[in-house]
């Protein structure tokens, strides 16, 4: 009885099979994503709840007040800028950085930084559902402005307001991911995109804060949930080594 040895693929081949997964498992995981907040109904009173409850505990920890920052700032060109770039640039860049990662990097280094962005980004998730938040932009008595809605764009209107949760205010996946690229970044890519990476992070900081769509403490729990991902990736990697 003759056994018939099969040829191994060609490089090219193999290439396009690795591109053709990984898009499939990033396009079911972000629209997993997308369909975990838009099931996320009927929490509004708990959401404001728990803005009152972190502006109190941020007044404690005496964080700068991001009402103040927004009066400080008061400049219509600006919010506009801001907004657009936070509407627009999120999802893109992601999108960007993990292709550059793809094609550019070795696959050891784009793997462990897509395994960081799922890490963090489900267990933002999961915070979503169980911690509801209202941003700072849903509290004019306490002097934000919600300078999207004033001035636009705004991703809460049209169609992708079906789609949005407008309290998954905690943490904030804008820093995060902005944090987590400029992380990458800096250890894997080029000394003059880290630089970029990291400029990026900063002004999206700036931009969640003046724009009133997130707490400081939105943000740091954005940056925690990256630690902790990069933690648990580095105790899986000596746990099988």
């Amino acid at each position: 009885m003759s056994t018939q040895v099969r040829a191994p693929r060609p490089a090219a081949a193999r290439a396009v099979g690795r591109a053709v997964s990984e898009l499939v498992l990033i396009a079911v995981l972000f629209c997993l994503y997308k369909l975990g907040r838009s099931l996320i109904t009927g929490q509004e009173q708990e959401a404001l709840q728990h803005g009152d409850l972190v502006r109190r505990l941020e007044a404690v920890l005496r964080l700068p007040s991001e009402a103040a920052i927004q009066a400080a700032v008061h400049s219509e060109p600006l919010f506009r800028a801001a907004n657009v770039y936070y509407t627009s640039v999120h999802f893109p860049l992601m999108a960007l950085f993990l292709l550059w990662g793809f094609l550019c990097r070795p696959r050891a280094e784009y793997l462990w930084a897509r395994n960081l962005a799922i890490g963090q980004t489900g267990a933002a998730l999961v915070i979503h559902m169980l911690f509801p938040l209202a941003p700072p932009r849903m509290f004019p008595d306490w002097g934000f402005l919600d300078t999207m809605a004033r001035y636009g764009p705004s991703p809460y209107d049209g169609a992708s307001a079906d789609l949005a949760n407008q309290f998954a205010a905690m943490p904030s996946l804008h820093v995060g991911w902005a944090v987590l690229i400029a992380y990458v970044v800096a250890r894997t890519g080029p000394r003059w995109l880290a630089v970029c990476a990291a400029l990026h992070a900063a002004l999206t900081t700036f931009i969640v804060v003046v724009t009133a769509n997130h707490w400081w403490l939105d943000a740091v729990a954005g940056v925690l949930l990256l630690v902790a991902a990069d933690a648990v990736l580095r105790r899986t990697h000596r746990g099988g080594t």
